[in-house]
């Protein structure tokens, strides 16, 4: 989902601003990982490099290399919020990491250079101990540590096929692939093994994550004819549906003390809109215009829209506090390029704007008691378009 095409000419100027955008972090939605546009800086020599960071052997030639190099030259001096920035991660493409809730390690998903499908990984926060917990068939996305569990819980298209499913077809335009042979599983987080499957439904099945308490996972299925978020207990019974608007609701997480979700969310607006979002869909595909940022309760009441920018706005997490929400956004570049952190109040007020990288920074979540946020980011790549993690004290 990298291919430049443009918003055909029926599309609002919110949609082709999203639309340009989006192609940076084109695999946020069904590959959960993001390119960006330029090479940016390389990691501070000084202190290792690149060159510095541990190869894990756990993971025999990865296609990437881990570590925790110090890197605060990346920072903009803006940048305030973050101190004692480390790059995890050097080559390929990575993102999606979440900590484990002793915040110890990091399940995350890789692309290595050689364009192999997404396979998700697990590593200590230092980036010592890397070891692949996916099966390596199909494409995986969205991996998640399963709290009060040695288990994790990620969505793969390896029943499908072992091969990476096809590119979407750009023939319509800028769309986005909903794989329906993504379905969602739970695995050992030592190694993998164990795997079990939780969704069995017809249609996609996918962006799972958990409750803090560890009962409850929520995600974003098609079961029901369209794409809306649902929750389900973590051996897949007491499923429940938590959305019903027309569009694609996705992206959702639960707050720290598991009374709210955040998530994103695209709905059509129009009749000529509407039926075009439901064609593609029908093809396993959709068009995205402008992504915002909603909040709701845990039982799907109450929804209330925190962003209504024109621009796209995705990757939402909650603070600790569940006070405030971090997520990603370009909405300060005309040109939709530039993809930064912001914050802003559950109420929707005291926007703040974290991140000043001129390229890609996005998926951005903290530990249990938020004094480090680790996210992804194209700063310090060796290559252009390259996405690496990198984790940062937070700074109140």
């Amino acid at each position: 989902m990298t291919h430049d095409s443009q918003p055909d000419s029926t599309e609002s100027e919110g949609m082709r601003r999203a639309a340009a955008g989006l192609l940076l972090a084109a695999a946020l939605l069904t590959g959960c990982s993001s390119g960006g546009a330029e090479e940016g800086p390389a990691p501070d020599e000084s202190a290792g490099g690149a060159a510095g960071a541990a190869v894990t052997e756990s993971v025999p030639d990865p296609g990437f290399r881990t570590g925790a190099v110090p890197v605060d030259s990346l920072l903009d001096e803006r940048e305030v919020r973050l101190a004692n920035l480390r790059q995890l991660t050097f080559g390929g493409q990575n993102a999606e990491a979440y900590f484990s809730p002793d915040g110890d390690e990091l399940i995350f998903q890789a692309t290595p250079r050689d364009g192999a499908c997404d396979q998700q990984y697990v590593m200590n926060v230092d980036g010592t101990e890397l070891r692949r917990v996916s099966t390596g068939r199909g494409r995986t996305t969205c991996g998640y540590f399963v709290p009060g569990t040695d288990r994790i819980v990620y969505s793969s298209t390896h029943l499908g096929a072992e091969q990476c499913p096809a590119e979407p077809d750009f023939s319509q335009g800028y769309v986005w692939a909903i794989y329906p042979t993504y379905d969602i599983f739970t695995a050992d987080a030592a190694d993998g093994s164990e795997l079990t499957r939780l969704t069995e439904t017809g249609g996609y099945d996918a962006e799972a994550t958990l409750s803090r308490d560890g009962e409850w996972i929520v995600f974003t299925s098609t079961r029901d004819g369209d794409l809306d978020i649902y929750k389900m207990r973590t051996d897949g019974t007491e499923v429940t549906r938590l959305t019903e608007e027309v569009g694609y609701d996705g992206g959702p997480f639960f707050s720290y003390d598991g009374s709210k979700i955040v998530y994103r969310a695209s709905h059509p607006t129009g009749e000529r809109e509407i039926a075009d979002y439901r064609r593609l869909l029908a093809e396993n595909l959709i068009r995205p215009s402008q992504l915002d940022i909603w909040v709701m309760d845990a039982d799907g009441s109450n929804k209330r829209q925190l962003t209504d920018n024109g621009a796209a706005n995705f990757g939402p997490y909650f603070f600790p506090s569940g006070a405030r929400i971090i997520f990603s956004s370009n909405m300060d570049d005309p040109e939709g390029r530039e993809f930064d952190l912001y914050a802003i109040d559950v109420t929707g007020e005291n926007l703040e704007r974290i991140t000043y990288s001129g390229d890609f920074d996005g998926f951005p979540m903290f530990d249990a008691d938020g004094s480090r946020l680790v996210f992804a980011s194209n700063r310090g790549n060796e290559l252009p378009r390259e996405t690496n993690l990198f984790i940062a004290d937070w700074v109140d």
